[in-house]
């Protein structure tokens, strides 16, 4: 599946190296960045050189200040089949502590994912297994093609999904994380929409193109501060209690936000009736 040509500007910045490499990372004029996991032939199972790429783009994207947005994709006819199995069968014969080592880059993987500070937007199609939920878990935003499925399949190989324990408890709720984590039971997208994983089904590769572009360039309207400030703020809320910390924190956060250029663009533009100048189209 490849989505470039109806959001790709006139020019963009490719950070990957080969065509054929796991992870391919462009850059877009407009702001929008995507990763694409690039082993359709392996159902995008990714490996410790899947990781380590996806950790790499995803600080060089967080450095270059350009990013508005965020895409993960995969080519193929798959989404990402989980743990590549040769990966698999070389942790075999490793020490707890090379695994711990091993497992922490996973770990900081997704970490990157769930607190990168541009909205992120997840394409799945096909299979999304094992870790491949929880990278779908630390995105924001999830469409999905009805016809896919998803498994926590951890458990039948006498193993559980450790890392992305806390996302899947957070997306799905207990309750059902519970059960699927449990029984390694394929679920639907149909099923994956009514737990929350999902946001939104679609049944043909163009009604997926038509609703990216939709969504991106809803995004794109946005205040570019406002949104990275808009996603700290579900965080904020969602680790501290309704108390007066909280409240004094979100006093302070809007003056802030009313006071910055940004804000203030924004409130100008709103009664001149006209666009904030973030989006006007780019030359």
């Amino acid at each position: 599946m490849t989505v470039e040509t109806h959001l790709a500007p006139s020019a963009e910045q490719i950070f990957h190296h080969q065509d054929d490499d796991p992870v391919l990372c462009t850059l877009a004029t407009n702001g929008v960045a995507t990763l694409t996991l690039n082993r359709p032939r392996k159902h995008n199972a990714f490996d410790d050189r899947c990781i380590a790429d996806l950790l790499r783009y995803l600080t060089q994207l967080r450095e270059s200040g350009d990013v508005r947005m965020l895409i993960l994709t995969a080519n193929g006819q798959h989404f990402s089949a989980g743990a590549d199995l040769n990966w698999m069968q070389s942790m075999v014969n490793l020490s707890q502590e090379e695994n711990e080592q091993d497992a922490a880059k996973l770990a900081e993987l997704l970490h990157q994912l769930d607190t990168f500070p541009t909205p992120t937007l997840a394409l799945v199609q096909g299979s999304a297994f094992g870790g491949a939920v929880g990278l779908v878990c630390c995105c924001d935003i999830v469409i999905a093609m009805k016809e896919s499925s998803f498994c926590l399949s951890e458990v039948k190989l006498g193993l559980i999904p450790a890392t992305i324990g806390p996302y899947v408890c957070r997306t799905l709720g207990q309750r059902q994380a519970r059960r699927f984590m449990l029984t390694a039971e394929r679920f639907s997208g149909y099923q994956a929409q009514t737990m929350g994983l999902v946001h939104q089904l679609v049944v043909t590769a163009e009604e997926r193109d038509e609703l990216l572009a939709q969504l991106t360039g809803q995004i794109l309207a946005n205040g570019p501060a406002a949104l990275q400030a808009a996603k700290a703020l579900c965080k904020t809320c969602e680790l501290m209690p309704l108390d007066d910390e909280l409240r004094q924190h979100t006093s302070q956060l809007i003056a802030e936000i009313r006071t910055s250029s940004e804000g203030q663009e924004g409130l100008h533009a709103f009664f001149e009736k006209r666009r904030p100048v973030w989006s006007m189209p780019h030359e």
